[in-house]
């Protein structure tokens, strides 16, 4: 796949912007708050039907738009697979209450489904925080799973959305019950029974998929991480249920959710048969009823799920240093590229968000690496001698500037 066209109207500080791509990799420059960032952010719209850095979708409206007689921002894209040209569009349009937005979703003139976006152009996209993900909390890795799964398996997308309204369902559900100081548990069991049910089966499908994507995936982080490292380092992905399947006593289950030492020979695999899964979820439920009634929330899911990176026996995000964790955040976001592309039997756009200021020589040798493989990079940057005179004379180079994008020629005579 190849995003040949990208249009922009009314996005973040863009009032409007025509792109056409057309080497394998461009390479865009500009100081920092000129819209680099935004450009990426764009793309990786088109394929996930969201925003990295937007809470809400009125923050990705310029305001600029507000002078318009309708309130509105665009994004619309062309992708080109094999012979197949298709058009994705997603359209911001303001509310009645004169402040929200509401997003439209077109592809090829059609109005869509989010979901139905999803697929029609696949992207890893690779930012400064990103370095962080494995210092960072729990749910930026649960994320960070969920997003490249929905890229390749849509069926995964409709599960886990389901997974998540029966959650904020049972959760409303569980705190009218904690107000109710006299519900005993037997009565509480009752009225939680329809949601628990779909909560252990639509939980165990969504547990159950995550783990066969980081079992293709571990292998590969193995050896990119390796690479990385100089084969000095060996790292390990664990998945790590909010409730024990049985595969780890219960101290090794506890030292790793606590980011402590395991020994690399006691480290298990998720228990994959699904029927013990939900056996031994239900009993959880069970038992820890009580603690779920006073907390108002449900506490065991797919939801509190964590994912453990371990190197030669150690939490990464708990010992390793700044640049063993950098590494291993490397080694994922370089693993996906690879796990997506043969989950999928085409190469995803890789963006990448001015990410080579923060990395060291070797670190960067193997992201440009990775550049070299796929069908099509977007990069940014700040400085043009970043990258070697030969990179750049095969990269179409844009200078993005206050919202407008102008090609440059030689960056040395951009100045």
């Amino acid at each position: 796949m190849f995003l040949t066209q990208l249009h922009l109207e009314h996005f973040r500080n863009y009032r409007e912007l025509d792109l056409t791509f057309g080497a394998p990799v461009t390479l865009v420059q500009g100081r920092n708050g000129q819209g680099k960032t935004n450009l990426l952010e764009a793309v990786y719209y088109l394929a996930t039907s969201k925003s990295r850095h937007a809470r809400a979708e009125r923050e990705a409206v310029d305001r600029a738009a507000t002078e318009e007689p309708i309130p509105y921002a665009r994004i619309r894209g062309e992708v080109m697979r094999g012979e197949e040209l298709t058009t994705l569009e997603i359209l911001f349009t303001l509310r009645g209450d004169g402040f929200n937005y509401t997003k439209q979703i077109r592809v090829n003139g059609a109005p869509r489904r989010s979901m139905d976006l999803i697929g029609h152009l696949r992207a890893v996209l690779f930012l400064p925080e990103d370095l962080t993900l494995i210092a960072g909390s729990p749910s930026e890795r649960r994320r960070y799973i969920d997003v490249a799964l929905c890229q390749i398996d849509r069926r995964y997308c409709q599960t886990l959305s389901r997974y998540q309204k029966v959650v904020t369902q049972r959760n409303s559900l569980l705190k009218q019950l904690q107000e109710r100081e006299q519900t005993d548990g037997s009565s509480a069991a009752a009225q939680l029974g329809f949601w628990d049910d779909q909560l252990i089966e639509l939980g165990t499908q969504v547990l159950a998929r995550r783990h066969t994507y980081l079992t293709e995936l571990a292998p590969i982080a193995r050896r990119v991480h390796a690479d990385i490292s100089q084969q000095q380092e060996s790292l390990d992905l664990v998945y790590l249920p909010s409730f024990n399947t049985g595969l780890y006593s219960e101290q090794d289950y506890q030292r790793l959710r606590e980011g402590e030492e395991l020994k690399a020979d006691a480290l298990a695999c998720l228990e994959t048969d699904t029927a013990k899964i939900s056996e031994r979820f239900r009993e959880r439920l069970e038992v820890r009823r009580r603690v779920e009634l006073n907390a108002g929330s449900s506490l065991y899911g797919p939801h509190r799920d964590e994912l453990i990176f371990i190197v030669n026996g150690w939490n990464l995000r708990t010992y390793g240093s700044r640049g063993q964790q950098r590494t291993g955040a490397l080694a994922l976001k370089l693993a996906e590229l690879h796990a997506m592309a043969a989950a999928t039997d085409e190469k995803p756009i890789l963006l990448l968000d001015d990410v080579m200021s923060e990395l060291d020589e070797q670190r960067r040798a193997a992201l440009l690496t990775a550049l070299a493989d796929v069908r099509q990079g977007i990069v940014t940057t700040t400085d043009w001698a970043q990258f070697s005179t030969d990179f750049q004379e095969d990269a179409q180079l844009l200078r993005i500037e206050a919202g407008t994008a102008k090609p440059v020629v030689s960056p040395a005579a951009d100045y």
